[in-house]
């Protein structure tokens, strides 16, 4: 698969997607970025949909400056997996179990822990805890400061909406344990600060779309920014690491041969320095993820759907990046109002999993055919591994 070029913007406008399946409204949220004068190229993934400001499935490189927008509210928000020793005949007919025990492990939804994780005696790999919750101290939003403790007990949880826990099998019939989540409600709250702020600022009085403001180099504004920024990123690959922890203790419990491979972690809502066509950049990836020469990646599709363990080609003109997942083609409400229950269990089937109503608008249906959009960028990542779930846990 090739890109096509979107014409008469200032700066180059590459997608992957099928224009004609790309909201009007995506197309001119596009446009408006691709013609802000900070930007050098835009390459649009093929989940591309309407988001706030910029669109799900797009990466932006500026020079200089960044837009909050770009990024998303979830900052950090991505995907971790890893292989086990299982396989598909070591589990049991009836998962229930399994999925209670983890539901029972990872707080899901508002839930939270009743106390902060003792990551101390928990196997993350992950070092640094000190300083990580030191530099809380310095955030720049004055009502976070206020939440430490709220952050802490929320380390380690899954949130909602789109996010899940997985037991998967591939091809092969090994068993995979996969999350998908973010920096919960510390980096959605840090975000709307920054959106907010960077809105008051001069430079941003005459754009397309306020939503796009921009904060540029070299200013306070944007410092703090990155300060946060790159904290909220922290917490959420740490917030993974200890579910994964967690679902790894599980799993112990109940398969006790089990043992496990190196974890893959990806961010998709995030912000990096890089250097593109000999330019440092600012990269900002809102529903993408990097996908450089050799990069690891996961790609998810839909609760009812495969996912894909890829390894990145390196495609300068996507700005080494790919997909984030199968991407919404219906709104929540329009799930909610076309579906019910009895399609949700139906379009589930196999899978252990809610199939209740309160998680109708993540119905497969709602989402994009998973294996079109790996077909759209089939240039951009090598697909090592296709999983698909037995056990779906959702908030």
């Amino acid at each position: 698969m090739s890109f096509e070029i979107i014409g008469g913007t200032a700066a180059p406008l590459r997608l992957w997607a099928d224009p004609s399946t790309v909201e009007e409204r995506a197309l001119q949220q596009l446009r408006n970025v691709a013609d802000l004068p900070w930007v050098h190229a835009v390459a649009v993934m093929p989940d591309v949909h309407t988001g706030i400001g910029a669109t799900v499935g797009s990466v932006v490189a500026m020079h200089g400056a960044v837009s909050p927008a770009a990024v998303g509210v979830d900052i950090g928000c991505g995907m971790t997996a890893q292989l086990t020793s299982l396989r598909a005949e070591d589990l049991p007919d009836d998962l229930s179990r399994l999925r209670s025990a983890i539901e029972k492990a990872i707080p899901v939804g508002f839930g939270m822990h009743k106390h902060s994780v003792d990551v101390d005696h928990l196997k993350t790999g992950l070092r640094g805890w000190h300083r990580f919750w030191s530099d809380f101290d310095d955030l720049a939003a004055p009502h976070v400061l206020r939440r430490k403790g709220r952050a802490m007990q929320q380390l380690g949880t899954l949130g909602g909406g789109n996010h899940f826990i997985e037991v998967c099998l591939d091809t092969q019939g090994r068993v995979w344990l996969m999350l998908h989540s973010g920096s919960r409600g510390v980096g959605n709250e840090l975000a709307q600060f920054h959106i907010e702020r960077a809105k008051e600022l001069p430079h941003n009085a005459d754009l397309p779309d306020p939503d796009l403001a921009v904060f540029v180099a070299g200013s306070p504004t944007m410092e703090a920014y990155r300060r946060d920024l790159f904290w909220a990123q922290d917490y959420a690959r740490r917030n993974r690491a200890v579910m994964m922890a967690l679902l790894r203790d599980v799993v112990r419990a109940q398969f006790r041969k089990a043992t496990f491979g190196e974890e893959i972690s990806c961010h998709h809502n995030y912000v990096a320095d890089e250097v593109h066509d000999g330019h440092e950049v600012l990269v900002t990836r809102k529903g993408a993820i990097r996908a450089g020469a050799g990069d690891l990646g996961i790609i998810p599709g839909s609760m009812g759907a495969s996912s894909f363990i890829v390894r990145g080609l390196g495609s300068p003109a996507a700005l080494e990046s790919a997909s984030h997942g199968a991407g919404r083609r219906m709104s929540r409400t329009q799930a909610r109002k076309q579906f019910s229950a009895v399609d949700l269990e139906e379009q589930t089937r196999g899978v252990e999993c809610r199939k209740d109503s309160g998680v109708v608008d993540e119905i497969p249906a709602a989402y994009k055919d998973i294996d079109e959009v790996m077909a759209r960028q089939s240039d951009l990542v090598e697909i090592l591994a296709r999983l698909k779930q037995v056990v779906c846990v959702k908030g």
